[in-house]
C-alpha cells in the first residue's frame, strides 16, 4: 500500500546548507528507519536498485496548493534554528509502512534527530489527505486501479523538483511520454502486485508544456532537470482498459515520482487538475513549450 507521509519538523538549531542535500536527507531517513529495525535500514541502505521509497528535500515555505509551482530543492543559506519546515516521505512496498509503524506511532516531540551539528524535532506526521496537503494521501494498489477512470483522456502533471530521465547511458530532460509513463508502469509493477504487462502508448500526445530546465548543484554530480507543467491527452479509438491503466499510473505518479534520484528529492511529481486554458479541441490545437535554463 503505498502512502505519501509529511513530517512537521523544527530544527533547535541551525542547520548549514551544506547538510540540507539528498544525500543527507536519505542518511536521516535510513536513520528513522534503523531506530525501530536495524536490520531494515541496513537491507535499505544496500538495496542498490530497491528503493521503495522517495524523499523530498526540506521544505520551508507552506506547501502550495492553490498554485502548482515548483517546490524548494536547493538552499543557498542555513535554514535558521525555529523554523518551521516539512518533509515529504513516500512508501511503495506493501510492508514497509507497517515494519515502520511503531516509528509513525511513537513519534517523541522531544526526542532530538540530527541532520548533521543540527537537533531537529518531529513534531507530527500527516498521513492522511486534506485540501490544503497535496502531498498527503494513502490508498491500496488495488484501489488505486479500480478508481482509475475508463474514460478520463486528459493527463496532467506537476513536476516539483528538477526531474531527468536516464536513456541509454545519458539523461534527458524532456519529458516524453515513453520516459513519464515507463517510469510510472516500472515502479507499479515491481511493487503493486498489479501487473500492467504491456502498455500502448501510441494513442498518448503532449497537449500542453510549460517547463524550464534547472540545474540541482547538490550532489556529488551536477544535474539538469525539469521543473513545470505537462499536460496529455488520449487521441483516437483507444480501449477503455488501455485509459484505465494510464489513469492509474497517473494516480500513482504521487508516491513513486518519475526519473532518476527520487529517493533523494529529485522528480517529486503528482496528477493536478488541468486548466481550461490547457484544454485543447482540434480547432485549437496549439502546443505550448517554452523550455529555458
Amino acid at each position: 500500500m503505498p502512502h505519501s507521509l509529511v513530517l512537521n519538523i523544527l530544527p533547535l538549531a541551525p542547520i548549514p546548507a551544506g547538510y540540507l542535500t539528498g544525500r543527507h536527507l536519505h542518511a536521516l531517513f535510513l536513520t528513522l528507519v534503523s531506530s525501530v529495525d536495524k536490520q531494515l535500514g541496513d537491507y535499505l541502505h544496500d538495496a542498490a536498485a530497491d528503493k521503495a521509497f522517495s524523499l523530498s528535500p526540506l521544505q520551508t515555505k507552506k506547501c502550495p496548493f492553490k498554485k502548482h509551482h515548483s517546490l524548494q530543492w536547493e538552499h543557498a543559506e542555513s535554514i535558521p534554528e525555529y523554523t518551521p519546515c516539512w518533509w515529504r516521505i513516500s512508501l511503495l512496498d506493501d510492508s514497509l509502512f507497517g515494519k515502520l509503524t511503531h516509528l509513525w506511532l511513537n513519534i517523541n516531540p522531544s526526542k532530538p534527530w540530527h541532520l548533521g551539528p543540527a537537533d531537529l524535532s518531529i513534531a507530527n506526521i500527516f498521513g492522511t489527505h486534506q485540501p490544503d496537503r497535496p502531498w498527503v494521501n494513502a490508498c491500496t494498489y488495488a484501489q488505486l486501479y479500480e478508481q482509475a477512470s475508463e474514460t478520463n483522456r486528459l493527463i496532467a502533471f506537476s513536476f516539483a523538483t528538477p526531474t531527468t530521465f536516464r536513456q541509454g547511458k545519458f539523461d534527458s530532460v524532456i519529458p516524453t511520454r515513453e520516459c513519464v509513463f515507463n517510469s510510472l508502469l516500472s515502479r507499479w509493477n515491481k511493487y503493486s502486485g498489479i501487473e500492467i504487462p504491456e502498455l500502448s502508448l501510441d494513442a498518448l500526445y503532449s497537449s500542453f508544456v510549460n517547463i524550464k530546465s534547472e540545474k540541482v548543484t547538490n550532489y556529488e554530480i551536477n544535474f539538469v532537470g525539469m521543473v513545470g507543467e505537462v499536460s496529455y491527452r488520449i487521441l483516437g479509438d483507444v480501449e477503455p482498459l488501455v485509459i484505465k491503466q494510464i489513469n492509474a499510473l497517473a494516480d500513482f505518479a504521487l508516491y513513486c515520482g518519475v526519473g532518476r534520484k527520487t529517493p533523494m528529492g529529485m522528480g517529486m511529481t503528482r496528477r493536478i487538475a488541468i486548466a481550461p486554458s490547457q484544454k485543447i479541441t482540434k480547432q485549437n490545437a496549439e502546443l505550448s513549450f517554452p523550455i529555458q535554463g
